[in-house]
């Protein structure tokens, strides 16, 4: 006769596995290991593995937007670099969270003090995520850190704006400058991550994912997640619908009644972007992006449009984000179409 224990049972541990993979965020399950595997900015990932092959790692600060690989490059040459003994000797912390001079003087001393059974030629590596959010007393007592500890730690230090970190910080790193990922360099990630995770998709779809990331890794494959599992099927309604954005469709039509001076149909479709909840900044981001890309309308009336909209946006970041100010650009774009001229 069976006993309880003669009787094969599920394996717990691997249905959790296998559960919790499934719900997995896919920025992190398909977040590149090795630096072979990273996108985009060919020549800085070039001089990442020369100086994983020699070893010799300087102090680096790298620059750029969002979401195009500054952080995950720093990890992979860490894990290169490092191997065995990668959970030991690398300290990653947020800067935007701990940026205060305590946080220098606690953590990453005590860090850089810390003693690690390393190979020779190989340092610890401390690695700051939105360093530009450190205030000028933090990076002033970094500084004095990273001469003491030289021959044993390295700092890497992400930012978005070079400028927000001071000059003697700047003058002890290599700089290194990460452009913004191309349309051709986004969807070619999206199209993997499509295939191994069986998405149903069309072209329009993914187009609408690549509009809405506007070069941001992060936020392409993200939005390529939540639409997934919002709705089974990537398409542009459902894209726009689930990221909650204004449908550049709307724009477009609004830059064409501008185009032809028809200001009260654009003021129309203007109030129904407001009153649908869009906030300011993002209706005037979006009307940048159209009007940067919308090919079909004429070259120099998309030029003329930026002024207006540059000026909208500096608006709206100042805290000026009534609906009286999107009115107000509409008439300004409307002055510089062709039609206002034969008016």
């Amino acid at each position: 006769m069976s006993t309880a224990m003669d009787i094969d049972a599920p394996n717990v541990s691997e249905s959790n596995s296998e559960t919790s993979d499934f719900y997995a965020p896919w920025l992190e399950k398909y977040r590149p290991r090795v630096l072979d595997d990273i996108v985009g900015n060919e020549d800085i990932v070039s001089r990442l593995k020369v100086i994983s092959r020699d070893g010799n790692v300087p102090n680096i600060l790298l620059v750029g937007m969002s979401g195009i690989g500054k952080t995950t490059s720093i990890l992979c040459l860490a894990a290169e670099l490092l191997g065995p003994s990668y959970k030991d000797a690398v300290l990653e912390l947020n800067a935007s969270d701990d940026r205060s001079i305590d946080t220098v003087r606690d953590n990453i001393k005590k860090f850089a003090q810390k003693k690690v059974t390393l190979p020779p030629g190989k340092h610890k590596i401390i690695i700051l995520d939105e360093a530009d959010s450190m205030t000028g007393g933090a990076q002033q007592a970094l500084r004095r850190t990273m001469e003491l500890y030289t021959n044993t730690t390295r700092f890497a230090l992400a930012c978005n704006e070079s400028s927000k970190i001071i000059e003697p910080l700047q003058s002890r790193c290599a700089v290194l400058r990460y452009e913004k990922l191309t349309d051709e360099q986004v969807l070619h990630r999206l199209l993997e991550i499509c295939e191994k995770e069986n998405v149903q998709y069309n072209d329009e779809g993914l187009e609408a994912i690549i509009f809405t990331a506007d070069g941001d890794m992060r936020q392409a494959i993200n939005n390529l997640q939540a639409t997934h599992f919002g709705s089974d099927f990537v398409n542009e309604e459902n894209v726009f619908k689930i990221c909650d954005q204004p449908h550049p469709a709307i724009v477009k039509e609004i830059l064409d009644s501008c185009s032809r001076c028809e200001i009260d149909k654009a003021v129309g479709l203007m109030k129904k972007l407001f009153y649908s909840g869009y906030a300011a900044v993002d209706i005037v981001t979006t009307f940048f992006r159209v009007a940067k890309s919308y090919v079909d309308m004429d070259e120099q009336f998309r030029l003329d449009c930026m002024k207006p909209i540059g000026e909208t946006n500096l608006k709206v970041n100042k805290g000026y984000i009534s609906l009286l100010q999107l009115e107000g650009m509409l008439a300004d774009i409307c002055m510089v179409s062709p039609a206002f001229a034969t008016l």
